[in-house]
């Protein structure tokens, strides 16, 4: 059985800021890697000021797929999904209300379009979005680890969705986590070259979620910075926050990224520095 790796993602461009280096790093080692993209983006704002076009905002939603594809290819994705729902919208907007948005879909139905992707493409680990988003409570984002969740355990149960395939079993799932230490050390950076800070007293009075961190895996940075940047509707590439440094300032800073563990099959150590950590001999296994 080949490795396989499956992340879940609410939005295009959620893909290029949490764990593209991760998938980088596995795509060269020739494991399968997916991502399921679960809505088009389609009421997205336009954050670059030389994308706010009318013929871009007449196809946001073809834009944005375009963008999709070519941050995947930049990470190396072998496969993109799309799980075929709307984009909810902010929190409280009225695009909360529309009924094909994401946030609307019953759990047993969107988590049934996942299964059947998961028996597909047979991941070993399932990437998600962590159990608590008090920082960021999207109504997407919410939703995603909620079907993934849900996902992760029915899929191996043949009473569930008996036509969406042989069930499979995947024995790990993880939630990136942007730890308290990198934003520190971007920030000080800034200040070393005499520069404004993007990060102010909100960001740096966040509380520290650092303990929660279970896997640190080594990556290249600049996979980041290039697949955000094929976001062109998404991600201004003056902004300070993304783009403020150097790029090779910015790519050696904290060449990590991090995970916590959600739900394991197996025994797992404190902290790891491979997804697959425990998992690779059991796929050699299986060959």
């Amino acid at each position: 059985m080949s490795l396989s790796i499956l992340t879940v993602h609410a939005h295009p461009d959620d893909e290029s800021s949490k764990g593209p280096g991760t998938i980088s790093l596995y795509s060269s080692q020739g494991v399968r890697t997916t991502l399921v993209c679960c809505t088009g983006g389609e009421v997205g704002d336009i954050l670059n000021p030389a994308m706010d076009r009318v013929e871009v905002q007449k196809d946001l939603a073809s834009v944005r797929r375009a963008e999709l594809d070519s941050a995947a290819a930049i990470i190396g994705y072998d496969e993109v999904v799309m799980l075929g729902y709307r984009d909810s919208g902010m929190p409280d907007s009225d695009h909360n209300k529309h009924p094909e948005a994401f946030a609307n879909a019953t759990l047993d139905a969107a988590a049934g379009r996942l299964v059947e992707i998961i028996r597909r493409v047979r991941p070993q680990v399932v990437v998600t979005y962590p159990e608590v988003q008090n920082r960021y409570p999207h109504p997407d984002h919410l939703q995603v680890t909620a079907i993934s969740l849900s996902a992760f355990e029915r899929a191996g149960d043949s009473h569930w969705y008996p036509e969406a395939g042989a069930p499979y079993e995947p024995i790990k799932l993880y939630a990136p986590v942007w730890s308290k230490q990198r934003l520190l050390l971007v920030h000080q950076a800034f200040l070393d070259r005499g520069l404004k800070s993007p990060y102010d007293k909100k960001w740096l009075s966040g509380k520290d979620r650092d303990d929660r961190i279970t896997a640190v895996i080594p990556v290249d940075n600049a996979v980041r910075r290039k697949a955000l940047l094929a976001h062109a509707t998404q991600v201004d590439p003056q902004s300070p926050f993304w783009f403020g440094l150097p790029d090779d300032v910015q790519d050696a800073i904290h060449p990590y990224e991090e995970y916590m563990l959600l739900r394991s099959r197996i025994p797992t150590d404190e902290v790891e520095d491979d997804l697959f950590a425990g998992v690779r001999h059991l796929a050699d296994r299986t060959d």
